[in-house]
């Protein structure tokens, strides 16, 4: 069967976007995102654990026993993890201390364990990692925007720099964090409603459209 890359492509970043559609990852989303670049930290370093994992996992999917794949899963994670916390910690340091305690917590990320399970274990090599690779994009712009937009709120910054003096203490804080979620969870469920029923809509009329058509050629075939 034919790997349909462009629907893993729309998948990843907006039919199941793992941050405004599935609504997972929660932990980091809310945690991390009072900056931008917090978020595209995290989002690229999950991205990278996605990508090479689910490559491995999908070289591996026939050799790993079914009774201990999650285990396996688990292990193959962790080992990326590391790799990803050894070098953010020697090339980026800042950036290592403000993700904190949550990117050791990407091995127990269920966006990647989902991913692991429900697609690298059973496709192939380069289907995986483009799954990998664009669904772990869609969580970097997903933290990204939401970073951005607490940080220009909270700080009147943008990347760390300043833009204005005023600036609303409540984007940064904890309640702040679960405001924002709802309103882009709200906003994306609106944007890709309105998308879907533009398509259904088409979809409909090129059918009437047919319909006609062949009500047309009917006609004419019974008159002559």
């Amino acid at each position: 069967m034919k790997t349909d890359y462009k629907k893993i492509a729309v998948d990843g970043l907006i039919t199941s976007n793992p941050t405004f559609k599935l609504v997972l990852g929660t932990c980091p989303t809310l945690a991390l995102t009072t900056m931008a670049m917090n978020g595209i930290g995290m989002g690229l370093a999950v991205t990278f654990v996605l990508i090479f994992s689910n490559i491995l996992i999908s070289l591996l999917r026939k050799v790993i026993p079914n009774q201990v794949r999650i285990p396996a899963f688990v292990l193959i994670i962790a080992t990326f993890v590391t790799i990803v916390r050894l070098l953010l910690d020697y090339a980026m340091p800042d950036l290592y201390d403000s993700l904190g305690l949550y990117l050791p917590l990407i091995v127990v990320n269920c966006i990647i364990l989902a991913r692991a399970e429900s697609f690298a274990s059973k496709h192939n090599v380069l289907a995986s990692a483009c799954d990998g690779l664009f669904t772990g994009l869609g969580f970097t712009v997903a933290l990204t925007l939401m970073g951005a937009f607490r940080e220009i709120l909270g700080s009147g910054a943008i990347f760390g720099v300043k833009l204005w003096d005023f600036q609303i203490a409540f984007f940064s804080s904890s309640s702040g964090a679960f405001f924002t979620y709802a309103i882009f969870i709200a906003m994306f469920s609106l944007i890709s409603g309105a998308v879907i029923d533009a398509k259904k809509r088409k979809a409909y009329g090129k059918i009437n459209e047919l319909k006609q058509e062949n009500a047309v050629v009917f006609d004419n075939g019974g008159n002559e």
